[in-house]
């Protein structure tokens, strides 16, 4: 068999980790993510603002999951984010929101399947923490027909967070709270949501101030729309930080594996 020169796997205690390089055409460069595990329901997982592949594992959340991981029950897929280039850039906004949408476009067009062809499986739960549970949102509800299940911590659901009083149609369609409040009733989309596992959970402490509104606007929106959803609000005492994130990670995933 011919070997995968873009395909490193490393081995961590009973965990197998692969470390992966592949071509993207919606950005003419190589893009990287990690897949930690060898079986299990996949999960999509996007870093917290501007970071990387690696984050996930830095932090401890793969540390947290690992028995679930190293069992067979869940397989993780970390990748890295072009923050820098969109929403964290102080650039063009119009050119900021097309790296944006690139992105959304290399994730859904090109990710997702390699991670359905690699996991045999189309489950795919999507998560991530602040800027990463914002990531996970836009895509969950952008495209509902590639995921089951959504677990976003601390996310942010208005893209005027970051651009302001600039709206385009792209801006409009990375914003949560903006093209769900406005989507027909007859769309299909809203039977899919139905059908699937949506897990919104946010603190009430330190640094989670300015993300709490779009957190209760979108709470209000599935409400509106029949959509059944979890919206969590922990306490006054609950940071925006990696700790809480991973008590929070560990819980949520208890649920959903053992509820299935």
């Amino acid at each position: 068999m011919k070997k995968d020169k873009n395909l490193k796997i490393i081995e961590r205690k009973f965990m197998q980790i692969e470390h992966r390089r592949e071509y993207s055409h919606f950005f003419n460069r190589d893009m990287e993510y990690k897949r930690y595990g060898h079986a299990g329901k996949p999960v999509l997982v996007f870093p917290s603002q501007d970071g990387d592949f690696n984050q996930y594992e830095q932090f401890g959340m793969i540390d947290v999951l690992s028995d679930y991981i190293e069992q067979g029950r869940l397989q993780l897929f970390c990748v890295g984010s072009v923050d820098l280039e969109s929403w964290s850039s102080n650039g063009d906004p119009r050119h900021r929101i097309e790296m944006q949408e690139r992105w959304f476009n290399y994730i859904s067009n090109e990710l997702v399947p390699r991670i359905q062809d690699i996991s045999w499986r189309s489950d795919i739960l999507v998560t991530g923490c602040s800027m990463g549970g914002a990531h996970a949102g836009i895509l969950f509800f952008r495209r509902p027909d590639l995921f089951d299940s959504i677990i976003s911590l601390s996310g942010a659901f208005d893209a005027r967070m970051f651009f302001g009083d600039y709206m385009d149609d792209l801006v409009y369609n990375n914003s949560v709270v903006d093209f769900l409040k406005n989507i027909p009733w007859n769309h299909y989309y809203l039977d899919e949501y139905r059908k699937k596992d949506i897990i919104i959970c946010i603190g009430q402490g330190a640094w989670e101030g300015e993300l709490l509104p779009s957190n209760r606007e979108l709470e209000r929106i599935l409400y509106e729309k029949q959509i059944p959803a979890w919206v969590d609000y922990w306490g006054y005492d609950v940071a925006h930080d990696w700790p809480w994130w991973r008590i929070q990670i560990r819980y949520f995933m208890d649920i959903l594996l053992n509820a299935h």
